[in-house]
């Protein structure tokens, strides 16, 4: 009678084990699936922003060159291009600290895979009591 009572503990067990696996298993899959469509969901969104930045960047272009020759009228041409360069480096340097502190408070965590994954950890611990 002993040796079925510990028979069945040690299938309990290693069934457990299968189980913790398998959950493990699963939830790399969600995560996979979830990065997935925030990925495919981004593209157009993306290829969108990255050809009006094109146009963005040569539209800036061509107004610095506007300020640098009406500058021009009343200032050496040197003088002209270093003014025009300290005030765009200035306003650059701004912009890229902005969105260089927007991209620290992004929240990487996927949220359905850490509910899910706390879920499991709960479920696990009342099947252990």
């Amino acid at each position: 009678m002993a040796l079925e009572n510990e028979k069945s503990f040690s299938d309990a067990l290693r069934d457990a084990a299968n189980n913790i696996g398998e959950i493990i298993r699963s939830e790399f899959q969600l995560a996979k699936i979830e990065l997935k469509q925030n990925a495919r969901r981004a593209i157009t969104p993306a290829r969108s922003a990255m050809i009006g930045g094109v146009f963005g960047l040569w539209a800036v272009g061509f107004f610095l060159l506007t300020v640098m020759f009406a500058l021009n009228t009343v200032l050496p041409e040197w003088l002209s291009a270093l003014i025009v360069f300290c005030i765009a480096g200035i306003i650059a340097m701004l912009l890229l600290a902005a969105g260089l502190a927007g991209f620290k408070r992004l929240d990487p965590m996927l949220e359905r895979t850490t509910a899910n994954v706390k879920e499991q950890v709960q479920w696990a611990k009342q099947q252990v009591r």
